[in-house]
């Protein structure tokens, strides 16, 4: 027994010196291509689709930044995955930055809540004009990168933030939004949202008229965080480009927030993009499982010791002690990329971290400092100079260059849509 014991023994330590030898050696080979990495996104524009800064500081210290330097946010209890110095070793050139608000408060309140995170942004570029400007096309974008700034975008997060109101999404516009994630964790009165209940098979008829009206502004339709109902009927409405800010391949993680291969296969007649993102549990489906199995067992428990919440906690306690929780990694995240490109091709892929949003991130991913680790992986997966730029920002432009071409076209031909709501009730 004792003999079979110091086998055993001997057998996992191997392998677990394996294992830890395969990630080191895994960094080491990347590391070869971090340089030549670095240097690709330091020739073109790296977007990022979603960074959620601006509700850290709404969080944090009420936006002032006299009590939150953005030149150092590491010495925070809970440091915050951003700042400048970071944004600058990873190469960012062009930053979606999100301007959300959470889809559970009333929704005229969004609207004052979202106009605030806006305008956080614009300070924000005031405050540090050497490092942000506003950027509101893709020959902004372009020009902002050239002179050695980080070009900053609005991007809303929700369609509650307009309040079923196409006056209020016109005057977003105008005050420099230039995408609106359809719906967040809420189904609309007109948008069906991914984890929340149906109510419209997707867009209602006033959903479709948003996505018209966004067409018109030249504002990006993101389909982020929306059922694939939703993704479908905005894409067949749609006539320019769409986007998704930070998603990923429902072919590898069954999320219902990533996108499934049916709906992927529907971007290149759209000349639409997938920006792929760093959150974990869309990342690793052991993960999402493994939360999954939690969230049963917690139900469980409850049901058995209702009234109880210190034996629930004991207990939840132990499943979690013998059932280690997973950990997403870089590797994942470029596994996403690839299947994408299997199914699509490398002119629909982009990046959309989500730093900020989220409270942990992938392992070799952990901040924004971290871009160049990323494509780095790609080079050493065979991926081409050529193709990085696409991904790191060419495609993106291009989608800009897209809907902006779109918007030109289509006020020609269309008034501002005077249709209400309450038309269709």
């Amino acid at each position: 027994m004792l003999k079979n014991t110091t086998k055993l023994i001997a057998i996992l330590l191997t392998a677990t010196l394996f294992m830890g030898c395969a990630s080191l050696s895994a960094q080491t080979d990347r590391n070869e291509y971090r340089q030549q990495a670095t240097e690709i996104l330091e020739s073109v524009p790296l977007f990022d689709g979603h960074n959620d800064a601006p509700y850290q500081y709404r969080n944090r210290v009420g936006y002032k930044f006299s009590e939150l330097d953005f030149y150092d946010t590491t010495q925070l209890e809970n440091p915050m995955h951003t700042d400048i110095p970071r944004l600058n070793e990873g190469r960012v050139g062009a930053q979606w930055w999100s301007v959300y608000v959470p889809a559970g408060i009333p929704e005229d309140e969004a609207v004052k809540r979202t106009m605030e995170q806006i305008d956080f942004v614009y300070r924000m570029a005031e405050k540090y004009p050497d490092e942000f400007e506003m950027a509101y096309t893709a020959d902004d974008v372009e020009r902002i990168f050239a002179d050695g700034k980080i070009a900053s975008l609005i991007g809303m997060e929700g369609g509650h933030s307009i309040s079923n109101s196409l006056a209020t999404l016109r005057m977003f516009y105008d005050l420099g939004a230039r995408y609106m994630t359809i719906t967040h964790s809420r189904t609309l009165d007109w948008a069906d949202a991914a984890g929340d209940d149906p109510q419209h098979d997707g867009l209602s008829e006033f959903g479709e008229e948003v996505i018209r009206e966004m067409n018109r502004l030249g504002m990006a339709v993101d389909l982020s965080h929306v059922t694939p109902a939703t993704m479908k009927d905005a894409i067949r409405v749609s006539e320019a480009p769409v986007m998704f800010s930070h998603s990923n391949a429902r072919g590898l993680n069954n999320h219902p927030r990533n996108v499934p291969d049916e709906v992927l296969q529907l971007l290149p007649g759209k000349d639409g993009i997938v920006m792929v993102t760093f959150v974990e549990s869309f990342t690793s489906e052991e993960l999402r499982r493994w939360y999954a199995e939690r969230s049963g067992y917690r139900a469980e428990l409850e049901s058995l010791y209702p009234g109880q919440p210190d034996i629930v906690s004991e207990k939840l306690e132990e499943w979690s002690d013998e059932n280690e929780m997973p950990k997403s990694t870089l590797e994942q995240v470029a596994d996403h990329i690839d299947h994408i490109r299997d199914q699509v091709g490398v002119d629909h892929i982009g990046i959309g971290g989500d730093y900020d949003g989220v409270s942990s991130l992938p392992d070799g991913l952990e901040d924004v400092s971290t871009y160049p680790d990323l494509f780095a992986e790609l080079l050493k997966r065979g991926y081409s100079e050529e193709d990085l730029r696409k991904i790191a920002g060419e495609n993106m432009l291009r989608v800009m260059r897209g809907i902006e071409a779109t918007a030109d076209r289509l006020r020609q031909v269309r008034e501002p849509s005077e249709v209400l709501i309450t038309d269709f009730e």
